[in-house]
């Protein structure tokens, strides 16, 4: 990945503000990107920009292009896009690697537009939409169509939420991917159980470590050396650097593991299992999940271990409760960096290399 060079750019609603981005200082006003908002904006000629690409590959491939305005089909809503935050999932789709990252196109992107985990206001719905009318402040994990790094994207009904009033545009695009995964990856935590997260210092591991310690566990938190310090002020009990040391080769093993970024045997995984404990995984390489799903299964059963695999499950059930608890403070948000929409090459880069602590958002404006 190629090393963020540009500007970092804030987008804060200084009302509500819970968190101070490194190196953040704009702001807009809700009230003008309301109107900046209105469908009267856009005409029948009109076109938006998009960072878009054609092929998988680095950051290199992107490039921002004017597109043609998108208009929603039935149960689809066209949302006007304040903020989107990165995950991995996006670093993975534009390299087309691991292998099942190309799911939807074997050898071109099947959505030249990246980026899930969105907010904004609606702009306009589809035939049969109910739940939201245009101007409605929304946010979701919008997994499917994508189109996040774009000035306005087409999201189903279904992947949608009512934002917070509590939560800024950028703090709501942080939660639904990162927090569905930490959420469900920490069930199981609880008081006086060991519980370690491989990756904690990134988006979904910073919730996770605060979700734990909720629940009254003692954790342990695996990054490199320079998230060390990140991970001890959200909360973990004990850090690792992955570099120096291999978490699985420990003298008092763990009732829970969550994993999001598996490389290691299913042997390994299994000696750092206390009896009776699960591991989970989110994501690694396709012969590590595969061994999972297979041996993995095996050996668990046989040694009186869980484990396997994640399936997260998708959409506002699954998030919302993490939006709760940061709207009243239980949970805090930590943003890493801000940028703009040209600069997402540079987002990507930053998440991709595994130099973010906590979430890295692109920012309208």
């Amino acid at each position: 990945m190629i090393t963020p060079h540009a500007a970092v750019r804030g987008f804060l609603n200084h009302g509500n503000r819970r968190f101070a981005p490194l190196g953040s200082s704009a702001s807009i006003d809700r009230s003008d990107f309301a109107t900046f908002c209105g469908r009267d904006q856009l005409g029948p000629e009109a076109g938006v920009k998009a960072v878009v690409h054609d092929r998988y590959g680095s950051p290199d491939v992107l490039r921002v292009e004017e597109v043609p305005v998108p208009s929603p089909a039935a149960g689809q809503v066209r949302v006007k896009i304040a903020a989107t935050s990165v995950n991995l999932s996006d670093w993975e789709c534009l390299r087309g690697s691991p292998a099942y990252a190309r799911i939807d196109g074997l050898r071109f992107p099947a959505r030249r537009t990246l980026g899930s985990d969105i907010a904004g206001l609606v702009d306009d719905v589809g035939e049969g939409v109910t739940q939201f009318r245009p101007g409605d402040e929304v946010y979701g994990d919008n997994l499917r169509l994508k189109g996040g790094f774009a000035e306005y994207t087409l999201a189903p009904e279904s992947a949608l939420a009512h934002k917070p009033d509590q939560l800024t545009f950028v703090e709501a695009s942080t939660i639904p991917q990162a927090g569905a995964i930490a959420l469900q990856g920490t069930k199981g935590a609880g008081t006086g159980r060991r519980v370690l997260i491989n990756g904690a210092g990134g988006g979904s591991g910073s919730f996770a470590i605060q979700l734990a310690k909720r629940l009254g566990a003692h954790v342990t938190g695996v990054d490199n050396a320079s998230k060390l310090d990140f991970m001890r002020s959200v909360g973990a009990d004990r850090v690792i650097d992955y570099r120096r040391d291999d978490f699985t080769r420990t003298s008092q093993p763990y009732d829970l593991i969550l994993d999001l970024a598996a490389h290691r045997s299913v042997l390994a995984y299994q000696r750092a299992l206390a009896h009776g404990g699960t591991y989970r995984c989110v994501g690694g390489s396709v012969s590590t999940l595969l061994r999972l799903l297979t041996v993995g299964r095996l050996v668990g059963g046989l040694t009186g271990r869980a484990i396997g695999i994640l399936a997260v499950q998708e959409g506002p059930a699954h998030f919302e409760p993490l939006a709760a608890l940061c709207t009243t403070g239980d949970i805090q948000i930590h943003i890493d960096r801000t940028f703009a929409l040209d600069e997402v090459p540079a987002a990507l880069a930053h998440v991709g290399e595994g130099r973010a602590s906590g979430k890295v958002v692109v920012v309208l404006s």
